[in-house]
């Protein structure tokens, strides 16, 4: 290898004619054997050899797969020369003429082939499209679709012109049969020159890929239908399919790049070229990919930090899996090459260190990225590749060594437009869908507006003598149906009990008695019955609105009441919000609101009551009785994530609770979860509206940092405080503990300080000692981690976290169902019974914390800057 400077231009130019002499030459290099291997040169009457070794049935040997109701076959005795490739820097030259084109099966009408599948996983599809010549079938005027069971590959394909047309899908197959389907349009008809269908690695495709921009990672991606939309060498000649691993074709870069005069490319022999366990195979590129590579060189430039850049069309209408593959080939010692890789100006992955990741020179990496098409302008995907800023190296550059788009099929399973695998296109489905459910509203919404003004009306006039010294309008007006309308029917009494103190002026009913909206009306000597006239005994809880008795009804239900207290921070406006939010919410893990009461200068709110109380009394404190297991805290997380995904996305418009934590969590007599206290939520999501400014509220210990910093309150607010419960159910101690030293104060801080470490069983509760997989442990503090990232873009939406608190119960549930008498100490977590960070476990009930909701000034988080440290 030469160092940077020391390569003059024309010594690569034979490096790479050499290259291509020794590509055409070198024997066949040793390719995977498929369990599954379909090749069928459609039309012809004899077997079809092609010049990389492969070999393709007769049409005749494989009619058995075929079902259709006409035999029409095409066949010419030798290819057209190819027409001339296109000028266009952006187009690839046609493949070359193969005799697989000399033939073809026409389909005047839909017809199928279904193959059996002796090992379910990935498959690679590939189909290959030659309009020949035919006395009766005009075959480049043929306009139809091929789909599979699930997916659509080609809709309203055609073409128009003599070219020869190669289709390259992957798809995830897990049943024992694949079915093509060719399905003509009217008048119209189809066609197919040859079909091949192998099984390949599984490890070839990765669930997991990172976002674009860079903002964790997503996962699902197997669940897609792919398509190969173009692969590059990077730096050096064209991989025929006779020298790679699974007969791919890798085209040279240079009409996609874009680089200044004087860089350079760069290369080794294949031979030298390692591949690590675990890591990159010979099957995700063959060694001639990774053998070659461009780099900054000495380019005539001003600008010394300049990014290596390659524009690469595509249809911007779908989401892409972007495969970078990544070999040193230029540096002469370790972690001397760092550098930045950019998609679409978008950074994709900062400072990569290939010293780092692969430990040796010359070894194979490669790293999948997923961009959004909304992400996707001027139909260009732009990979770039550039020095990182202040590098330690004492030469700054940058390399890339190959690059793979694939396409990823849409939200109706298909890869060419929005039609279903029935032919149904989605997006009229869902227009007519949305315009019928509007349509239908607003005829409800009409006619429960005209009900009620009649209502109103007849009421009026039926209304007591006596109405004028009524306590409230409610013994009166009818119920408002929506309970919007019902807050926007009190204001009068709200705004008049402004100026007055928390309580006490208000002499009209907030909601009228019968209020459907909004759940049941108690009267206040219903609640004074129902507990006891508010015994002190039956107090079960005590937040930032008042006290919570637990109480009985008349009926034997038992429920949770929760008592305005006049001292309280809280008052009329948490008393609106948490009515108007339970309201309209339904859902298994949101504790349901049974009803109010407001009367007599009194607040209260009804509840159904949860037997098992908060979450935080199972993990720590002086109620703690029985530690809970881990299984259990992971589906009790998995409820409480569901509870808040669910008001992300599932109501009409996105809540944000803003007072996540373990107190607001509660159980019932099975110990499942369901979020509560809605007092501080606010609805936002609006429109294109992102966030919502206001006044920084929450609880010390779960605040968002950006959230008090901006006063910008977002989704992702609820997503920090919901990492600091999880810290908390995996340490089982309290969000602040300022009875602890200054480093050990915030429990964030104190746990990802520790785990970054290494010093992983330094934060994990004593309790659970030996009884935690360490795949599910991990899985679980890396989503903890990326909830408490410092920015809110950063931090992965509820339904990511939600995935992978399934994930880790999974892993979880599998170590558990492994064999009694298997040795399964290497699955769990070995820990010490040690105390945590000086605070001996049983002493946890004497730690000062702080329950009650908080309106955050800076002055009063200056106050307590000492002991939380955000």
């Amino acid at each position: 290898m030469y160092s940077k400077g020391e390569k003059p231009f024309y010594i690569f130019f034979l490096l790479m004619l050499l290259a291509s002499t020794i590509l055409a030459q070198a024997p066949p290099t040793p390719k995977y054997t498929p369990k599954d291997i379909i090749r069928i040169a459609c039309g012809a009457e004899q077997d079809v050899s092609i010049p990389d070794g492969r070999s393709f049935k007769s049409d005749p040997s494989t009619v058995s797969f075929l079902s259709s109701d006409e035999d029409v076959k095409a066949t010419i005795a030798k290819l057209p020369p190819p027409p001339k490739s296109d000028v266009s820097p952006l187009r690839l030259p046609p493949p070359p003429p193969l005799p697989l084109y000399k033939s073809a099966r026409i389909f005047p009408s839909a017809a199928s082939y279904k193959f059996p599948i002796s090992s379910p996983g990935f498959h690679l599809i590939r189909l290959y499209f030659f309009p020949l010549d035919h006395p009766s079938y005009n075959l480049t005027n043929s306009v139809f679709r091929v789909t599979t069971d699930n997916f659509v590959l080609l809709h309203d394909f055609t073409i128009p012109d003599p070219t020869q047309i190669f289709k390259e899908y992957i798809l995830n197959i897990t049943t024992n049969t694949l079915t093509l389907k060719f399905s003509p349009k009217k008048n119209s008809y189809a066609f197919i020159n040859a079909i091949e269908i192998i099984s390949v690695p599984n490890d070839l495709i990765s669930d997991t890929a990172s976002t674009i921009p860079s903002t964790g990672n997503i996962e699902g991606v197997a669940l897609h239908a792919l398509e190969m939309y173009l692969r590059l060498n990077i730096g050096g000649p064209l991989v025929s399919p006779k020298n790679d691993t699974l007969w791919r074709t890798w085209y040279p870069d240079g009409k996609f790049n874009a680089f200044p005069q004087g860089t350079a490319n760069a290369g080794i022999e294949p031979s030298k070229i390692d591949y690590p366990s675990g890591g990159a195979t010979r099957y995700i590129a063959p060694p001639w990919v990774y053998a070659t590579a461009a780099e900054m060189g000495d380019a005539d430039t001003i600008d010394a930090n300049f990014n290596l850049t390659w524009k690469m069309p595509v249809d911007p209408s779908y989401d892409y899996l972007i495969r970078l593959h990544f070999c040193d080939v230029v540096s002469t010692t370790l972690n001397d090459l760092y550098f930045n890789v950019y998609v679409n100006g978008m950074m994709g992955a900062p400072n990569v260190d290939l010293s780092s990741l692969t430990s040796a020179l010359a070894t194979a990496y490669y790293r999948d990225f997923v961009i959004n098409s909304t992400e996707i302008t001027n139909g260009l995907i732009t990979v770039q590749v550039g020095p990182t800023p202040n590098s330690p190296s004492s030469d700054p550059n940058a390399i890339l060594n190959g690059v793979e788009l694939i396409k990823m099929s849409n939200s109706a399973g298909s890869l060419s437009g929005l039609f279903d695998v029935n032919g149904n296109y989605m997006g009229a489905a869902t227009r007519t869908k949305t315009m019928r459910i509007l349509a239908v509203v607003g005829l409800v919404i009409g006619v429960v507006a005209l009900l009620l003004v009649l209502t109103m009306f007849v009421r009026w006039h039926k209304r007591p003598q006596d109405w004028e010294r009524n306590n409230s309008f409610s013994s009166w007006l009818l119920p408002l149906t929506s309970s919007h309308t019902s807050f926007l029917s009190s204001k009068s009494s709200m705004t008049s009990s402004k100026k007055s103190t928390f309580f006490g002026s208000r002499k009209s009913s907030m909601f009228p008695s019968t209020n459907q909206g909004v759940g049941k009306f108690f009267g206040f000597s219903e609640l004074q019955d129902a507990t006891n006239n508010f015994d002190e005994n039956a107090v079960i809880g005590v937040g930032g609105f008042g006290k919570v008795y637990m109480g009985q009804l008349d009926d034997g239900t038992k429920v949770a009441i929760k008592r305005g207290n006049p001292q309280s921070e809280q008052g009329i406006n948490e008393f609106q919000t948490e009515i108007q939010m339970l309201s309209q919410l339904r859902h298994r893990h949101l504790v349901s609101l049974i009803g109010y009461c407001d009367e007599q200068s009194e607040m209260c709110l009804v509840y159904e009551y949860m037997s098992n109380g908060v979450l935080r009394e199972h993990l720590y404190g002086a109620k703690l009785k029985t530690p809970l297991p881990w299984k259990q805290r992971l589906e009790i997380c998995i409820g409480a994530a569901r509870g808040l995904h669910y008001l992300h996305t599932g109501a009409a418009h996105c809540i944000i609770h803003r007072d996540v934590k373990t107190t607001n969590i509660l159980l019932d007599e099975n110990f499942v979860a369901k979020v509560s206290d809605f007092g501080l939520s606010k609805a936002a999501c609006l429109m294109e509206q992102t966030h919502v400014s206001t006044a920084v509220k929450g609880s010390f210990g779960y605040l968002d940092p950006e959230y008090f910093r901006r006063q910008q309150l977002t989704e992702k607010s609820d997503v920090y405080s919901f990492g600091v419960v999880l810290l908390e159910v995996l340490t089982a101690r309290p969000a602040i503990n300022p009875a602890l030293p200054r480093d050990q104060v915030n429990l964030a801080e104190w746990a990802m300080s520790n785990y970054r470490k290494g010093l992983l069983e330094k934060i994990v509760d004593p309790n659970l000692q030996g009884t935690i997989n360490s795949s599910s442990l991990k899985k679980y503090i890396e989503a903890a981690e990326k909830c408490l990232a410092e920015y809110g873009v950063d931090r992965p939406s509820m339904g990511d976290v939600l995935w992978n608190l399934e994930y880790a119960l999974q892993l979880q549930d599998t170590s558990s169902r492994t064999d009694a008498h298997e040795d399964k100490s290497s699955l769990l977590i070995p820990l010490e019974t040690i105390p945590i960070m000086g605070v001996n476990v049983g002493d946890i009930s004497n730690v000062p914390t702080s329950d009650d909701h908080t309106e955050v000034g800076a002055s009063a988080f200056s106050q307590i800057a000492n002991f939380q440290g955000r």
